[in-house]
Formats: C-alpha cells, sequence, structure tokens
C-alpha cells in the first residue's frame, strides 16, 4: 500500500501501511473528534477493518476520508468469520478491531479474536482512545481509586437482582451499562438490592450534544427516572459501600475507658475493634495501658 497523505481538521497526516497483526483501535463514543491522531493512521494504513457494524464504522472512515475494506464482526457471525481473519492475520496482513463506539472488547466479542490471535503468536498491538466508563468516571464525582466494570446487567428484575446481589459489597465503584428503556426499572432494582442511600451517577449522551451527567441516592435517581425516561446511551455508577469514620486517638481512648468500665481488658479490646476496625491485639495492648 503506498503511502497516501490526507488532512483531518486542517492537520497533514500520511498514512502508511501499518504493522502485520492485529489492532486493536478505540473510536469515538459520540463525538467525532475524540479520535486520536494515531487511531486515523492505523484505520488508513491496515489492509481491512473489523467492525461489528460495518455501516456504522463506514460513516466514521468517510467522515476522515479513509477508503479500507470493510470485515463484518459482531456477536452473531463472530464464530464463523473468526477463522478467516485468523487466516488473513497469520498470512502476515494488518486487520484494526473497532466497536460501534470507544474501545473494543469492553462489552462486545473482540476478546475471542484476541485471545486466539495471541495463542496463534499474531502481535496485538492497542490504540487507546476513548471509553464510556471512564469517561463516565471522569465527571461523576465519584470515588475513582478502584472501580469494577460489571457491562450490562441482565434483562429480568429477578436476574438483574441476583446478578446485583454478588456485586452488593464490592469494595469499588460499580460501572454499569443499560438500555434507555429499562433505566427506571435497573435503578429501582439497584435501590432495592444496593441501598437506596447509596450515592450513584447517571451518565447520558456523554460526549454528545445533550450529555448529561445527574448524581444523587439511587433512591433518588429511580424516582427522577420513574417520571423522566431516559434517552440515548448510558452509564450507571454506583459509589461503594460507606466504610467505617475514622476514628481520632482521643476517641479510641474513649471508647476504651467505656468498654473496660464493663468489661476485662480483652474483651473491651475485642468489642472496640468490631465497632472501629481497628487492630484487637494494638487495642489490648491500649487497654492494659489505661487500666494501669
Amino acid at each position: 500500500m503506498p503511502h497516501r497523505r490526507f488532512t483531518v481538521d486542517g492537520l497533514a497526516l500520511t498514512a502508511e501501511p501499518a504493522a502485520a497483526g492485529l489492532h486493536v483501535v478505540a473510536t469515538p463514543i459520540g463525538n467525532l473528534g475524540d479520535i486520536t491522531l494515531r487511531a486515523v493512521r492505523t484505520l488508513a494504513g491496515v489492509d481491512a477493518v473489523a467492525a461489528e457494524d460495518t455501516r456504522h464504522t463506514w460513516r466514521l472512515l468517510s467522515h476522515y476520508g479513509i477508503e479500507a475494506t470493510m470485515l463484518r464482526y459482531d456477536e452473531h457471525g463472530a464464530a464463523a468469520r473468526r477463522p478467516r481473519i485468523l487466516a488473513r492475520l497469520e498470512a502476515g496482513g494488518s486487520i484494526a478491531l473497532v466497536s460501534d463506539a470507544g474501545t473494543p472488547l469492553v462489552s462486545d466479542p473482540g476478546y475471542r479474536l484476541v485471545r486466539e490471535a495471541r495463542e496463534a503468536g499474531i502481535a496485538v498491538h492497542a490504540v487507546p482512545g476513548p471509553s464510556a466508563p471512564v469517561a463516565a468516571l471522569s465527571v461523576a464525582g465519584l470515588p475513582t481509586d478502584a472501580f469494577l466494570f460489571a457491562g450490562f446487567l441482565p434483562a429480568k428484575s429477578g436476574a438483574r437482582r441476583s446478578r446485583l446481589a454478588e456485586l452488593a459489597a464490592v469494595p469499588a465503584t460499580l460501572a454499569l451499562f443499560e438500555a434507555p428503556h429499562r433505566l427506571a426499572e435497573a435503578l429501582a432494582d439497584c435501590a432495592a438490592t444496593l441501598g437506596g442511600e447509596r450515592e450513584a451517577a447517571v451518565a447520558r449522551e456523554l460526549t454528545k450534544r445533550f450529555e448529561t451527567v445527574v448524581r444523587g441516592s439511587l433512591a433518588e435517581l429511580a424516582a427522577r427516572y420513574a417520571d423522566d425516561p431516559a434517552r440515548g446511551e448510558v452509564v450507571i455508577l454506583v459509589a461503594p459501600l460507606a466504610g467505617p469514620a475514622p476514628v481520632e486517638e482521643t476517641d479510641v481512648d474513649a471508647l476504651l475507658v467505656a468498654a473496660l468500665a464493663r468489661l476485662p481488658a480483652s474483651a473491651a479490646a475485642a468489642e472496640v475493634s468490631k465497632a472501629t476496625g481497628l487492630n484487637r491485639r494494638e487495642l489490648y495492648r491500649r487497654a492494659l495501658g489505661l487500666k494501669a
């Protein structure tokens, strides 16, 4: 493939042949301006682009003036099409894997292709970029030191509540995808299973014209969207259970003194440890010091 020059938003780019192997390319989740320059060059330089919906991806490629051979790779036909894609890669070809929006493999069938490519010794290249769960976390104002992406919840309420019960004690912010027509029901099940007081956020139409992020308790959000159905792509975020508040040194001593008035040192230390989460042995030594 010869080098080809083209212009993107006033920037002159050169498309060179991409390296052999599978290129996992993140694409915009809404705003087309969010694509990276490396992603544009890669899409223009590979032998073919494997996409969930070729019509959807064709619109993206057309926007940037990219001409590419398109291969359909979606959940329904993945098993049948995967061997043909792997055969092209084993022959030294270069193929870009894209999803309809965001980073491939996040709630789509791409991981099987990546896994089999690696097992066959084929190079797999990451071309990172937009991701809806990460975008939602970045603007919601909920804890981000640890988070769990749990994909789409089951469509039926019983199965949905069972899945939420499995996630209830996870010590991280939960990131969930949900269809807009099921949002109110899903939030109601979240409130019933995880606790209506838990802080949460609903991020809708991220990066698009009508982007909204609404934060509140699960009970408040369930009530809001029961009266005002959502439209567009939705990410639900649920904050982790609040842990015990930090205990000051003087508060620990006060708790131990009160417990020692009723209990021996070992039992007092156990009681205060259970209430504060502090180390029982350390509290026992502290209790002995207070008694002395």
